[in-house]
């Protein structure tokens, strides 16, 4: 360098410091599998925000529940996400639900009623022919339920022309049904009052199904979330219109629990993400209980959420219930934002919820909070939060989820923050530096990094390996806060 230094001056030179930091990988970008309106198939697709997904994918559609998924993300804190979609060009369409009422005077069909089709899965619904609320032949009011409780009553109903006329009313006021009037002709019978029906699938309709292959795919292939192995930004993986196949009768619950292998094995295979998973709609606590035993998951890289949320729906104008998956993806970005990866993603609000499928009980709680499922739970004057941050893992090293994702984070910084170290001098001053959110007052206490001739002895440098052993102090929640009182004497004193 002293030769390119021919007359007098001020030079400026820039020297490298010897010491690389490592970069922080990134913790919060999902990947959601399903059915949309429109958009290339089987094709990994990176959306930042809502706007972009209707552009490219389409906005709500029936018998799909990936875009109220997607745009829970985005609701609850998600940056930026990539969307598969799945299927055919056209989304199957769901089984048609009906009931028939017989006439008041004779056997016949007065009129028969089903089910919107915006309205998939969840419990059943019933359909009551009641008296009116004011005595009358030629009046009656039409009693809509759902799981056995009361969501419509339509009164002062008639077959007479005008806009009592039972098909008409029924077209303005409910949200949940419609009256089925075939071959040109309007309804022009009394139905038989005190008759309730279940609207249900009719038995000649032709099975239609889901293979569990159309969400699994390949990679060799780049189909389904297995073509997500090539994409190293994802940390989480959700797969909502699993459900909306099983409510429609197009996948078994074999083929659900099927699919939701693949999604751990997937996981688990690549070790930077972690699967979110849902339960089928319509279970209570008990039946919540059976389905985790009946499945049996375990593994670090999956968690398990319920019950289902209640959203504004509108393709139908009516509330729906959705899946949670979607949601609890943009609370872990939100949370990984806002506090950081090693902050359990718990306690948060859930945006856009406006009721539970269910409001469980501290009890039901106490009961599968242990089988790592992890519950939403309604607490007045606080809204609905996310009260359970656990991984279906029996291991207790690995049954916290911000553990879990803790490591992931600390793992892919230091694989994408070390790769200058490949092909080095195999020497005493290469080192690497760790630092993060960590428990422990010093850094002793919270990380070690061991690089010297005990895990590299000269056999191992002759083989070309570099040994460095870290060892990681991981913060863990807080799930049990226990406060305890006592009586104490006036004046005594307290020591902390």
């Amino acid at each position: 360098m002293a030769s390119s230094y021919l007359s007098p001056g001020v030079y400026m030179e820039e020297v490298s410091s010897g010491s690389r930091p490592i970069e922080a990988a990134g913790t919060a970008v999902a990947a959601f599998v399903g059915f949309a309106e429109k958009g290339p198939l089987n094709q990994p697709m990176l959306v930042t925000n809502w706007t972009q997904f209707t552009q490219n994918f389409g906005g709500f559609i029936a018998g799909s529940y990936l875009a109220h998924s997607v745009y829970g993300y985005f609701a609850n804190g998600g940056g930026s996400a990539y969307v598969v979609r799945v299927g055919s060009e056209t989304v199957a369409e769901a089984p048609v639900l009906r009931g028939e009422f017989p006439a008041a005077e004779d056997g016949r069909t007065a009129f028969a009623v089903r089910a919107l089709p915006a309205i998939a899965g969840g419990q059943p619904i019933t359909v009551e022919v009641a008296p009116s609320a004011e005595p009358s032949e030629d009046t009656f009011t039409l009693i809509v339920k759902r799981g056995g409780a009361v969501v419509e009553a339509m009164e002062g109903l008639t077959v007479r022309r005008g806009p009592s006329n039972v098909a008409t009313a029924v077209k303005q006021q409910s949200k949940l049904i419609e009256v089925e009037e075939t071959r040109g002709s309007r309804v022009a019978t009394m139905p038989r009052q005190g008759v309730e029906v279940t609207l249900a699938v009719a038995a000649n309709t032709p099975a239609v199904r889901v293979e569990p292959d159309v969400y699994v795919g390949n990679s060799a292939d780049r189909t389904g979330f297995a073509g997500l192995e090539a994409i190293d930004e994802i940390t989480m993986l959700s797969v909502p219109d699993l459900m909306s196949a099983r409510d429609r009768g197009l996948l078994d619950d074999e083929g659900v629990r099927a699919v939701q292998d693949a999604m751990i094995t997937h996981c688990e295979l690549m070790r930077d993400r972690v699967a979110i998973l849902d339960t089928p709609a319509g279970l209570n606590a008990q039946q919540v209980k059976s389905w985790r035993a009946e499945a049996n998951y375990d593994s670090k890289y999956a968690a398990l959420y319920w019950p289902w949320i209640k959203v504004m729906d509108p393709l139908s104008g009516a509330p729906a219930f959705v899946p949670p998956s979607g949601h609890m993806a943009g609370i872990w970005a939100r949370n990984d934002s806002t506090r950081g990866v090693h902050k359990a993603p718990a306690n948060e609000v859930v945006r856009g919820a406006i009721a539970l499928e269910l409001n469980l009980t501290k009890g039901e709680h106490d009961q599968l909070n242990p089988d790592g499922v992890n519950c939403i739970r309604s607490f007045p004057g606080q809204g609905i939060r996310v009260w359970g941050a656990r991984t279906l893992s029996s291991d207790p090293e690995w049954r916290y989820l911000n553990v879990r994702r803790l490591f992931n984070y600390v793992e892919k910084s230091i694989l994408q923050g070390t790769n200058w170290v490949v092909f080095e001098p195999n020497d005493p001053k290469r080192r690497v530096w760790r630092d993060g959110a960590l428990f422990g007052q010093t850094p002793a206490q919270a990380f070690f990094v061991k690089c010297d001739a005990e895990n590299n002895p000269p056999e191992n440098r002759d083989a070309g390996m570099l040994v460095v052993e870290i060892g990681v102090a991981p913060v863990k929640p807080a799930e049990f806060v226990i406060f305890r009182l006592s009586q104490f004497a006036d004046g005594a004193g307290l020591e902390e």
